[in-house]
Protein backbone atom coordinates (compact mmCIF):
# COMPACT_ATOMS: atom_id res chain seq x y z
CA UNK A 1 0.00 0.00 0.00
CA UNK A 2 1.64 3.22 -1.18
CA UNK A 3 1.28 6.12 1.30
CA UNK A 4 3.03 9.40 2.06
CA UNK A 5 5.36 10.12 4.98
CA UNK A 6 2.98 12.39 6.86
CA UNK A 7 0.41 9.58 7.11
CA UNK A 8 2.72 7.09 8.83
CA UNK A 9 4.59 9.59 11.01
CA UNK A 10 1.48 11.21 12.50
CA UNK A 11 0.40 7.82 13.85
CA UNK A 12 3.94 7.05 15.06
CA UNK A 13 4.15 10.39 16.85
CA UNK A 14 0.83 9.83 18.61
CA UNK A 15 1.63 6.25 19.64
CA UNK A 16 5.32 6.92 20.43
CA UNK A 17 7.17 4.54 18.13
CA UNK A 18 9.46 5.11 15.16
CA UNK A 19 9.05 4.06 11.55
CA UNK A 20 12.18 2.57 10.03
CA UNK A 21 13.55 4.26 6.90
CA UNK A 22 15.78 1.92 4.95
CA UNK A 23 17.85 2.70 1.87
CA UNK A 24 18.11 0.32 -1.06
CA UNK A 25 20.32 0.44 -4.13
CA UNK A 26 19.00 -2.71 -5.82
CA UNK A 27 15.88 -4.81 -6.17
CA UNK A 28 16.95 -7.60 -3.79
CA UNK A 29 17.58 -5.21 -0.90
CA UNK A 30 14.24 -3.52 -1.54
CA UNK A 31 12.46 -6.88 -1.62
CA UNK A 32 14.09 -7.82 1.68
CA UNK A 33 12.95 -4.57 3.28
CA UNK A 34 9.35 -5.06 2.16
CA UNK A 35 9.41 -8.72 3.25
CA UNK A 36 10.57 -7.67 6.72
CA UNK A 37 7.82 -5.05 7.02
CA UNK A 38 5.17 -7.55 5.96
CA UNK A 39 6.48 -10.20 8.36
CA UNK A 40 6.33 -7.67 11.21
CA UNK A 41 3.05 -6.10 10.02
CA UNK A 42 4.78 -2.73 10.17
CA UNK A 43 4.72 0.48 8.13
CA UNK A 44 8.02 1.11 6.40
CA UNK A 45 9.88 3.82 4.47
CA UNK A 46 11.75 2.61 1.39
CA UNK A 47 14.41 5.17 0.55
CA UNK A 48 16.55 6.10 -2.41
CA UNK A 49 19.39 8.51 -1.62
CA UNK A 50 20.40 11.01 -4.29
CA UNK A 51 24.08 10.08 -3.79
CA UNK A 52 23.24 6.50 -4.74
CA UNK A 53 22.47 7.51 -8.31
CA UNK A 54 25.82 6.00 -9.30
CA UNK A 55 24.45 2.53 -8.48
CA UNK A 56 20.93 2.79 -9.88
CA UNK A 57 19.13 5.63 -11.62
CA UNK A 58 16.28 7.56 -10.04
CA UNK A 59 13.97 6.34 -12.81
CA UNK A 60 14.89 2.68 -12.24
CA UNK A 61 14.48 3.03 -8.48
CA UNK A 62 11.07 4.66 -8.92
CA UNK A 63 9.85 1.90 -11.22
CA UNK A 64 10.89 -0.92 -8.90
CA UNK A 65 10.20 0.62 -5.51
CA UNK A 66 6.80 2.03 -6.41
CA UNK A 67 5.66 -1.33 -7.76
CA UNK A 68 6.79 -3.05 -4.57
CA UNK A 69 5.02 -0.43 -2.46
CA UNK A 70 1.76 -0.62 -4.40
CA UNK A 71 1.54 -4.40 -4.00
CA UNK A 72 2.76 -4.57 -0.40
CA UNK A 73 0.41 -5.71 2.37
CA UNK A 74 1.58 -2.90 4.67
CA UNK A 75 1.88 0.90 4.29
CA UNK A 76 5.04 1.79 2.34
CA UNK A 77 6.44 5.29 1.79
CA UNK A 78 8.76 5.72 -1.21
CA UNK A 79 11.09 8.49 -0.13
CA UNK A 80 13.93 10.47 -1.72
CA UNK A 81 16.69 10.68 0.88
CA UNK A 82 19.10 13.65 1.06
CA UNK A 83 17.82 15.49 -1.99
CA UNK A 84 20.23 18.37 -2.58
CA UNK A 85 19.49 19.16 -6.21
CA UNK A 86 16.16 20.91 -6.84
CA UNK A 87 15.71 19.26 -10.25
CA UNK A 88 16.27 15.80 -8.76
CA UNK A 89 13.71 16.46 -6.03
CA UNK A 90 11.10 17.67 -8.54
CA UNK A 91 11.78 14.71 -10.82
CA UNK A 92 11.30 12.29 -7.91
CA UNK A 93 7.92 13.83 -7.11
CA UNK A 94 6.77 13.59 -10.71
CA UNK A 95 7.97 9.97 -10.93
CA UNK A 96 5.65 9.12 -8.05
CA UNK A 97 7.76 9.31 -4.90
CA UNK A 98 5.35 10.04 -2.04
CA UNK A 99 7.95 11.82 0.08
CA UNK A 100 11.12 13.83 -0.50
CA UNK A 101 13.86 15.23 1.68
CA UNK A 102 15.24 18.70 1.01
CA UNK A 103 18.78 18.71 2.37
CA UNK A 104 19.92 22.32 2.51
CA UNK A 105 21.43 21.89 5.98
CA UNK A 106 24.86 23.12 4.87
CA UNK A 107 23.34 26.38 3.62
CA UNK A 108 22.72 29.50 5.73
CA UNK A 109 19.56 29.29 7.86
CA UNK A 110 17.44 31.63 5.69
CA UNK A 111 18.56 29.86 2.51
CA UNK A 112 17.54 26.52 4.02
CA UNK A 113 14.06 27.94 4.65
CA UNK A 114 13.83 29.34 1.12
CA UNK A 115 14.88 26.08 -0.55
CA UNK A 116 12.54 24.05 1.63
CA UNK A 117 9.58 26.30 0.80
CA UNK A 118 10.34 26.08 -2.93
CA UNK A 119 9.92 22.32 -2.72
CA UNK A 120 6.91 22.53 -0.41
CA UNK A 121 5.03 24.69 -2.91
CA UNK A 122 5.17 21.89 -5.48
CA UNK A 123 4.85 19.03 -3.01
CA UNK A 124 1.61 20.29 -1.47
CA UNK A 125 -0.07 20.27 -4.88
CA UNK A 126 1.03 16.66 -5.43
CA UNK A 127 0.22 15.35 -1.91
CA UNK A 128 3.90 14.61 -1.37
CA UNK A 129 5.40 14.86 2.12
CA UNK A 130 8.54 16.90 2.75
CA UNK A 131 11.36 16.31 5.22
CA UNK A 132 14.01 18.97 5.84
CA UNK A 133 17.21 19.00 7.89
CA UNK A 134 18.53 21.51 10.39
CA UNK A 135 21.92 21.11 12.05
CA UNK A 136 25.24 19.84 10.70
CA UNK A 137 26.19 16.18 10.29
CA UNK A 138 29.03 14.53 8.42
CA UNK A 139 28.67 13.66 4.73
CA UNK A 140 25.95 11.20 3.69
CA UNK A 141 28.61 8.70 2.54
CA UNK A 142 30.10 8.69 6.05
CA UNK A 143 33.34 10.37 5.01
CA UNK A 144 35.23 12.98 7.00
CA UNK A 145 37.10 12.92 10.30
CA UNK A 146 35.01 13.51 13.42
CA UNK A 147 35.79 14.19 17.05
CA UNK A 148 32.90 12.47 18.83
CA UNK A 149 33.60 14.45 22.00
CA UNK A 150 33.40 17.84 20.27
CA UNK A 151 30.09 17.78 18.39
CA UNK A 152 27.89 20.00 20.57
CA UNK A 153 28.29 23.04 18.32
CA UNK A 154 26.84 21.10 15.39
CA UNK A 155 23.64 20.09 17.19
CA UNK A 156 20.36 21.54 15.97
CA UNK A 157 19.57 24.81 17.74
CA UNK A 158 16.22 24.65 19.56
CA UNK A 159 15.16 28.24 18.83
CA UNK A 160 16.14 27.89 15.17
CA UNK A 161 14.16 24.64 14.91
CA UNK A 162 11.05 26.40 16.20
CA UNK A 163 11.56 29.29 13.79
CA UNK A 164 12.24 26.93 10.88
CA UNK A 165 9.06 24.92 11.44
CA UNK A 166 7.00 28.09 11.81
CA UNK A 167 8.40 29.42 8.52
CA UNK A 168 7.94 26.19 6.54
CA UNK A 169 5.39 23.90 8.28
CA UNK A 170 7.52 21.04 6.99
CA UNK A 171 6.13 17.52 7.59
CA UNK A 172 9.24 16.13 9.33
CA UNK A 173 12.49 17.60 10.57
CA UNK A 174 15.82 15.80 10.64
CA UNK A 175 17.93 16.99 13.55
CA UNK A 176 21.54 16.67 14.69
CA UNK A 177 21.99 15.44 18.28
CA UNK A 178 25.09 13.24 18.18
CA UNK A 179 24.52 10.59 15.51
CA UNK A 180 26.71 10.35 12.40
CA UNK A 181 26.33 8.93 8.91
CA UNK A 182 28.13 5.67 8.17
CA UNK A 183 29.65 3.22 10.65
CA UNK A 184 30.68 4.53 14.06
CA UNK A 185 34.42 4.72 14.70
CA UNK A 186 33.98 5.69 18.37
CA UNK A 187 31.31 5.73 21.08
CA UNK A 188 28.60 8.26 20.17
CA UNK A 189 27.21 10.69 22.75
CA UNK A 190 23.53 11.31 22.07
CA UNK A 191 21.84 14.40 23.51
CA UNK A 192 18.35 13.13 24.35
CA UNK A 193 17.48 16.39 26.08
CA UNK A 194 18.06 18.24 22.81
CA UNK A 195 15.58 15.92 21.08
CA UNK A 196 12.96 16.57 23.76
CA UNK A 197 13.45 20.34 23.68
CA UNK A 198 13.07 20.46 19.90
CA UNK A 199 10.06 18.17 20.05
CA UNK A 200 8.38 20.35 22.66
CA UNK A 201 9.06 23.54 20.69
CA UNK A 202 8.06 22.26 17.23
CA UNK A 203 5.47 19.51 17.84
CA UNK A 204 6.68 17.89 14.61
CA UNK A 205 7.85 14.36 13.77
CA UNK A 206 11.62 14.34 14.25
CA UNK A 207 14.06 12.27 12.20
CA UNK A 208 17.26 10.48 13.21
CA UNK A 209 19.86 10.32 10.47
CA UNK A 210 22.93 8.17 10.97
CA UNK A 211 20.83 5.53 12.72
CA UNK A 212 23.25 2.66 12.14
CA UNK A 213 25.24 0.99 14.88
CA UNK A 214 23.47 2.29 17.97
CA UNK A 215 22.55 0.18 20.97
CA UNK A 216 18.90 -0.86 21.27
CA UNK A 217 18.48 1.32 24.35
CA UNK A 218 19.84 4.34 22.46
CA UNK A 219 17.15 3.88 19.81
CA UNK A 220 14.45 3.49 22.44
CA UNK A 221 15.57 6.53 24.42
CA UNK A 222 15.64 8.64 21.25
CA UNK A 223 12.10 7.52 20.39
CA UNK A 224 10.93 8.23 23.93
CA UNK A 225 12.12 11.83 23.55
CA UNK A 226 10.51 12.50 20.16
CA UNK A 227 12.21 10.66 17.27
CA UNK A 228 9.59 9.13 14.94
CA UNK A 229 11.66 8.25 11.82
CA UNK A 230 14.97 6.41 11.97
CA UNK A 231 17.28 6.16 8.95
CA UNK A 232 19.20 2.88 9.05
CA UNK A 233 21.41 1.59 6.24
CA UNK A 234 25.18 1.33 6.73
CA UNK A 235 25.19 -1.39 9.40
CA UNK A 236 22.65 -3.45 7.47
CA UNK A 237 24.71 -3.16 4.28
CA UNK A 238 27.88 -4.16 6.11
CA UNK A 239 26.34 -7.08 7.99
CA UNK A 240 24.51 -8.45 4.97
CA UNK A 241 27.76 -8.30 2.98
CA UNK A 242 29.51 -10.31 5.69
CA UNK A 243 26.64 -12.79 5.70
CA UNK A 244 26.94 -13.24 1.93
CA UNK A 245 30.68 -13.75 2.28
CA UNK A 246 30.12 -16.51 4.81
CA UNK A 247 27.45 -18.08 2.61
CA UNK A 248 29.69 -18.12 -0.46
CA UNK A 249 32.62 -19.55 1.51
CA UNK A 250 30.38 -22.44 2.57
CA UNK A 251 28.61 -22.89 -0.79
CA UNK A 252 31.19 -22.93 -3.58
CA UNK A 253 28.60 -24.28 -6.04
CA UNK A 254 26.19 -21.34 -5.54
CA UNK A 255 24.77 -19.55 -8.59
CA UNK A 256 23.86 -15.90 -8.94
CA UNK A 257 20.18 -16.57 -8.26
CA UNK A 258 21.16 -18.34 -5.03
CA UNK A 259 22.97 -15.17 -3.98
CA UNK A 260 19.89 -13.13 -4.91
CA UNK A 261 17.67 -15.21 -2.63
CA UNK A 262 20.22 -15.21 0.19
CA UNK A 263 20.47 -11.42 -0.03
CA UNK A 264 16.71 -11.05 0.39
CA UNK A 265 16.76 -13.44 3.35
CA UNK A 266 19.63 -11.65 5.12
CA UNK A 267 18.16 -8.19 4.55
CA UNK A 268 14.77 -9.37 5.82
CA UNK A 269 16.29 -10.76 9.04
CA UNK A 270 18.36 -7.63 9.68
CA UNK A 271 15.55 -5.16 9.02
CA UNK A 272 12.91 -7.15 10.94
CA UNK A 273 15.09 -7.04 14.05
CA UNK A 274 15.33 -3.23 13.82
CA UNK A 275 11.60 -2.84 13.22
CA UNK A 276 10.98 -4.66 16.51
CA UNK A 277 13.41 -2.38 18.35
CA UNK A 278 11.79 0.72 16.84
CA UNK A 279 8.41 -0.42 18.18
CA UNK A 280 6.59 -0.38 14.85
CA UNK A 281 5.71 -4.09 14.70
CA UNK A 282 1.96 -4.61 14.34
CA UNK A 283 1.39 -0.90 13.67
CA UNK A 284 0.42 -1.26 10.00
Amino acid sequence: MLVNLKTVLEKAKTEKYAVGAFNATDLNTARGIIAAAEAENAPVILQFAEVHGQYISLEQAASMYLQLAQTAKVPVVVHLDHGENFDTIVKAMHLGFTSVMVDASTQPFKENITRTNQVLEIARALNVSVEAELGIMNAEDGSGALDYDQMDDTYTNVAEAAEFVKATDVDALAIAFGTVHGLYKAEPHLNYQRIKEIHDKTNKPLVMHGGSGLKDEEYRESIKNGITKINYYSTMSYEVTNGLRDYLNKNSDAFLFDVDMKTIELVKENIAAKIRVFGSSNKA
